[in-house]
């Protein structure tokens, strides 16, 4: 098992992120989801607000808008129909 997450959040017109992260919270169509590393693999809907991906105390924020996230094997993947970095 890795020791962080491998994550990526993409829009249609670049990769927003890249990076490992201990934990990820992203806005599923009907509430937020918290993501650790061991999670089940599973595939979401995600709504309309902000995707935090927390290294030690760094967290970065971004605003999606629609879209997918999948997690299998510490890898969070988060397609979002409109992604960008928040201040």
């Amino acid at each position: 098992m890795a020791s962080q997450l491998t994550v990526s959040v993409i829009s249609p017109e670049r990769t927003v992120y890249e990076g490992n992260a201990d934990m990820v919270v992203a806005p599923a169509w009907d509430g937020e989801i918290g993501i650790l590393r061991g999670h089940a693999p599973l595939v979401i809907l995600l709504g309309d607000g902000e995707l935090r991906v927390q290294t030690g105390s760094d967290v970065q924020r971004f605003h999606v808008s629609g879209g997918f996230m999948q997690v299998a094997d510490d890898v969070v993947t988060v397609l979002s129909e409109s992604a960008s970095t928040t201040s």
